[in-house]
């Protein structure tokens, strides 16, 4: 079974539309949304399983120029 997440994105002022892309090539994202309120970027993505998920964000979405953090949110039920 899969594990899922929410990931809130914190990023560089004016970068949100230019890492909202860059999320969306990520393996496994299944979508990178702009948003209001005190985060910059939603994305939703999952993973066979929670080490290869968090791989991901640690390697690739943190990895993207203009991030300034992520709060990661697993999916319970």
């Amino acid at each position: 079974m899969d594990t899922s997440a929410y990931i809130f994105v914190e990023v560089i002022q004016g970068k949100s539309r230019e890492v909202s892309n860059a999320i969306a090539q990520v393996d496994g994202v299944a979508s990178s949304h702009i948003v209001t309120g005190p985060y910059d970027i939603i994305v939703f993505a999952s993973a066979q399983d929670i080490q290869v998920l968090w791989g991901r964000i640690i390697s690739s979405i943190q990895a993207i120029p203009g991030v300034v953090r992520t709060i990661t949110n697993i999916v319970a039920e």
